[in-house]
């Protein structure tokens, strides 16, 4: 430890994670989308958002693109880099759990060691992985963002699938494959394995279930 380190001490609010989750009504869940690029991790994302607003359910969204136009945006793509960005997501993460929300982190993070690095933050039920399983010639024929097609032609260096690996989750949460189940379907099955595990509702202090 550093002697800067030394120095730094924790801020110890007067509330804590299970009083905003009876305030909000729902516990609070880390889901980590993982998988290749144009496999569907965003969308899916971001139309759970969608749903769980809806329904009263408190949540938001960690891009990896979005993340980097400002907290990571001086990391390059190293693996230092990459393993860094993961890092601090992780971190952000572990404090939007805190606050009572559901954090839906959309991120290929293609090693495994990386994605257990981010698990390691969380008690062992808070941290949802969520393998977005597509096949890389069907995320190629989407490719939304003309990436594999610069990948292709040598204007992106390794990149995940074409020119780096990409390590498939042994034991995830939950696995989803876009190339069966459309986006509405999806975020049903995400909804019905949070319902499953208790996630959407809370037991208020005289014992009656708030459910969403």
């Amino acid at each position: 430890m550093s002697k800067e380190e030394r120095n730094i001490t924790w801020q110890q609010s007067s509330l804590n994670r299970m009083d905003r989750e009876k305030h909000n009504g729902h516990r609070s869940r880390a889901l980590w989308f993982t998988g290749l690029s144009g496999a569907g991790k965003s969308s899916l994302a971001f139309a759970l958002e969608k749903y769980l607003h809806e329904k009263g359910v408190h949540g938001y969204v960690l891009d990896g693109d979005n993340v980097r136009h400002g907290l990571n945006r001086d990391l390059g793509f190293t693996a230092e880099d990459r393993q860094e960005n993961l890092r601090r997501i992780g971190e952000v993460s572990k404090l939007m759990v805190d606050a009572g929300l559901f954090v839906l982190s959309a991120f290929i993070s293609p090693h495994a060691h990386d994605r257990e690095m981010v698990k390691q933050l969380f008690e062992a039920d808070d941290f949802i992985e969520i393998y977005v399983r597509c096949s890389i010639e069907e995320c190629e024929r989407r490719d939304p963002k003309g990436l594999y097609k610069k990948a292709r032609s040598g204007d992106i260096p390794h990149f995940t699938g074409i020119s780096a690996p990409y390590d498939i989750p042994e034991n995830p949460s939950l696995v989803i494959d876009t190339e069966e189940l459309s986006i509405d379907e999806a975020v049903q099955e995400i909804v019905q394995h949070l319902e499953r595990i208790g996630a959407l509702k809370l037991t208020n202090s005289v014992g009656n279930a708030m459910v969403h």
